[in-house]
């Protein structure tokens, strides 16, 4: 599941192109999470600047019997059912984190919420997501890249319409990640 064969400069246009691409679905898009009155005024997300040392290989425990997991949702909104699927370990400033991946019953992506030492600082006060494309069914002992500089506020974080699935606190990393998206 990791790419030997990384391409620092690849990985970087890659990343500043789907960051160019969120941007303009923010600004222009009928399905925003950016109120209407207010996208003449937007001017882009706030990241933190690309840094590779945040795209991390992580060892994964495959759950074959996958435990139901409820998260609270935002606002008071209804809580939601996923499956704990996998297990991500590795290690990131000096120490050893793990973090849950989570899927809904059809999804192909899985779902990583969280929360790090930034959160209610430079990032969203409620946590960051992640979705995690594999290229085929994972298993015991895989390795999975890991990359924090996809991680993104969820639209819950531009307008109170939306209810978001918080981050449960088994995903809370005891660490500082500085990468992805920055506080709206």
């Amino acid at each position: 599941m990791t790419d030997d064969a990384f391409d620092a400069d690849a990985w970087r246009r890659e990343l500043t192109a789907q960051r160019e691409e969120k941007d303009e679905f923010f600004a222009e898009h009928r399905q925003s999470p950016i109120p209407p009155e207010e996208r003449d005024a937007f001017d882009g997300l706030d990241y933190f600047d690309p840094d590779p040392d945040y795209r991390i290989a992580a060892d994964v425990t495959v759950h074959d019997d996958p435990e139901g997991v409820t998260m609270d949702s935002t606002g008071g909104g209804p809580e939601v059912r996923y499956l704990r699927e996998a297990t991500l370990t590795f290690e990131i400033r000096g120490t050893e984190q793990t973090l849950s991946a989570y899927r809904q019953e059809g999804d192909e992506a899985y779902f990583v919420p969280f929360r790090d030492k930034t959160t209610g600082q430079q990032t969203y006060r409620q946590g960051r997501y992640m979705e995690l494309h594999a290229d085929r069914e994972l298993s015991d002992g895989d390795e999975i890249v890991v990359d924090f500089n996809l991680a993104y506020s969820p639209f819950c974080a531009f307008s109170e319409t939306f209810a978001c699935p918080l981050p449960p606190e088994e995903n809370w990393l005891d660490v500082v990640i500085e990468a992805g998206e920055r506080a709206p």
